[in-house]
């Protein structure tokens, strides 16, 4: 009796090792670029990850702090991401295999249009900065390097008639060290692409003793569109979107995508799009941007890059999309 026990004991000892294997082999992990602290992205994909992880069997997913949309696009295509938040020109260009991406396509699916990233162009009174044509011979920073901030703000310069390398002293700094260094008068003006509103400007805003000021430049959006393609369209930032502004700011923007490669499954992808998109709410609670994650804004003139059959899947059921 006592070496049966004992050898069933040991059966079960096994069997539930057995299982914990299974379940462990089971078990994926998804990393999602997103882009440095001070942004919206980091934000964003640190909500999405929770609702993924918790509401997905067997998912664990995980927010990585990055350089922005082409560092993301990068990690996507190295395998090193499974998803990755990215502006839809800088896509587009890694899709293409041109300007940061030049003879290097990543074959990119869009699982979900996101919301759309506003350019501010922010200064500070006192900077002589009123209009876009006052930049040249100012410091600017136009973005870290990997980011989208960077692609976008040198088409915006090129548009405003404007050399990026001749007519400015340009800096290369992520949007909580613009902010930092602009307080410091060692930058006349900065740019910057993101969500609203973005923590590290409502930041530099609220700062005793400095008065921010965003410059306009929606008049640059048809020049733009005319060099690069249909991505980008005019809006702007409303006033009292950062404290002290108290006009709205006529600005370029486009839109967000959540992107993956070629190797996420239909299911996972199916999977992954119906929870975003119904459990909206979890991540709304984080950033408001994220009510732009609607079925009405899953439209192909919004993502040059072709949407995932899985998505496309979630899509139709609602009748929407793709």
């Amino acid at each position: 009796m006592k070496k049966m026990t004992k050898a069933a004991v040991a059966l079960g000892v096994a069997l539930s090792a057995g299982l914990m294997f299974s379940a462990h082999a089971q078990q994926k992990t998804m990393a999602i670029g997103t882009g440095g602290t001070g942004g919206v992205y980091y934000p964003l994909g640190g909500a999405i990850a929770n609702v993924l992880s918790k509401n997905l069997p067997n998912v664990q997913a995980t927010a990585e702090v990055t350089g922005g949309s082409v560092d993301n696009l990068k990690l996507i295509a190295s395998g090193q991401s499974e998803m990755g938040f990215t502006m839809a020109d800088a896509a587009f260009d890694a899709f293409k295999g041109e300007d940061k991406f030049k003879g290097n396509k990543v074959p990119l699916q869009t699982l979900l249009v996101v919301y759309p990233n506003r350019m501010h162009v922010v200064t500070i009174e006192g900077s002589g900065i009123e209009k876009m044509s006052d930049m040249k011979g100012k410091r600017v920073s136009t973005g870290s390097p990997g980011s989208a901030t960077e692609v976008m703000a040198f088409r915006v310069i090129e548009a405003a008639g404007l050399d990026k390398d001749k007519d400015v002293k340009r800096e290369r700094l992520g949007v909580a060290e613009s902010v930092n260094a602009i307080k410091d008068r060692k930058i006349d003006a900065f740019f910057w692409v993101g969500g609203i509103p973005t923590a590290a400007v409502t930041d530099l805003a609220a700062t005793p003793g400095v008065k921010m000021k965003l410059v306009d430049h929606a008049d640059v959006v048809d020049k733009m569109n005319e060099k690069y393609g249909k991505l980008y369209s005019p809006g702007d930032i409303k006033s009292g979107s950062y404290p002290g502004q108290d006009k709205d700011n006529k600005i370029a923007e486009v839109w967000n995508l959540i992107v993956t490669g070629s190797k996420m499954s239909d299911d996972d992808a199916y999977k992954i799009v119906k929870t975003l998109v119904e459990k909206k709410a979890d991540i709304v609670a984080v950033h408001k941007e994220a009510l732009s994650f609607s079925m009405d804004n899953q439209v192909s003139t919004r993502s040059p890059i072709p949407f995932h059959p899985g998505a496309l899947k979630y899509f139709k059921e609602n009748g929407k999309g793709g």
